[in-house]
């Protein structure tokens, strides 16, 4: 076991999203507020595009190769290929995993709704469609469970450290990050990959429709990836200074319990209300905004995600740290001051984290 780490702190990004492929499409969206033209060569972005924020051009077997791609759902795509733009440096090149590779330390640690939900009800529906009940295919099975992005990931690019799955809704890239935080601390880990990842499919349209029918936000999908480890590990672009959750009984005790996130972690942390540079929700405007305000007034910066990407679910919060990572960069406000990341799901799960800019190297 290695020892514990100081502040832990985010060395590097990739994503993939309706923005584009690798960290460049994904800066560049973010900053000019422009979307790519689609693709009419992509089925699948030709056949949801319109209804929703998918990515433009997505070509799977170009980007991970042909071998051990056939039975790969959408959401274990997306994360192996984000997951590969950090590993191998090239988001458009994702080359599969060889047996005589270097195996690499790194942990792995994904956020999530609930996996494919997609996969899960085309593999249980084949149950029934069948002519016998156990005439399914036996290689879409893995997709139907919860972990299968992140251990085909690790699997394809030999991570051999802690590899875990976090379900959290949109909540779920802040348990990611403080899931990785956490390995680091402890000396459980040195460098972790910390993402979160979502498909877009009818069946989760559908069950969107069924837990949250008042939300006609374009469902959007991808996945985003930052690489965390200790400050001894050389430049960073950000310190992980803290991460706090609650839980809200009734959807109209979300802001105060927010709020109350907030308040905490400002304390622990040693952060005044005045030394936050930007707040970036996971849904703009709404009840996010009107936690925030209530404690930090309204001196501050706001930058949105979802007005791009769409509702993305278990990967906004994640969205929402890229975001801050992007907007620091090119903000010389930012410098030494704090970004505030904050997230509630529909359930009732709420979230912060506090994120301090590093300057560059």
């Amino acid at each position: 076991m290695s020892s514990p780490a100081r502040t832990p702190v985010i060395r590097s990004w990739s994503a993939i999203s309706t923005l584009g492929i690798g960290p460049e499409a994904h800066r560049s969206g973010l900053l000019t507020r422009a979307l790519p033209e689609p693709d009419p060569t992509d089925a699948f972005a030709a056949e949801h595009g319109g209804s929703a924020a998918v990515i433009p051009s997505f070509p799977v077997r170009t980007l991970l190769g042909k071998k051990g791609t056939r039975s790969l759902d959408r959401v274990t795509a997306l994360a192996v290929a984000t997951v590969g733009g950090l590993v191998t440096g090239d988001p458009t090149d994702a080359a599969p995993f060889d047996a005589d590779a270097p195996v690499a330390e790194r942990g792995l640690v994904l956020g999530t709704t609930t996996g494919s939900a997609q996969s899960m009800m085309d593999f249980t529906r084949s149950t029934f469609d069948g002519e016998k009940p156990f005439f399914v295919d036996p290689a879409k099975f893995p997709n139907t469970v919860m972990n299968c992005a992140a251990g085909r990931a690790a699997i394809w690019f030999q991570l051999r450290g802690p590899n875990a799955t976090v379900g959290g809704g949109r909540v779920a890239g802040l348990h990611a990050l403080n899931y990785s935080r956490r390995l680091l601390l402890t000396g459980r880990a040195e460098t972790v990959l910390c993402g979160a990842a979502e498909e877009h499919s009818p069946a989760r349209a559908d069950l969107r429709a069924l837990t949250d029918p008042g939300d006609t936000t374009r469902l959007g999908e991808g996945c985003a990836v930052v690489e965390v480890g200790g400050p001894e590990g050389g430049p960073g672009l950000a310190e992980i200074l803290g991460v706090r959750f609650g839980m809200a009984r009734r959807p109209e005790d979300a802001r105060e319990v927010l709020a109350d996130c907030v308040r905490r972690t400002l304390h622990d942390t040693r952060v005044a209300a005045e030394d936050v540079w930007a707040h970036l929700p996971s849904r703009s405007g709404g009840t996010e905004s009107e936690a925030v305000t209530g404690v930090l007034g309204t001196d501050f910066r706001t930058h949105t995600c979802d007005d791009l990407l769409g509702d993305t679910s278990a990967a906004a919060a994640m969205f929402a740290v890229v975001a801050a990572l992007v907007h620091a960069a090119e903000d010389d406000s930012a410098a030494g001051r704090i970004a505030l990341i904050t997230a509630i799901d529909p359930t009732g799960a709420v979230g912060c984290a506090l994120l301090r800019p590093l300057p560059a190297p």
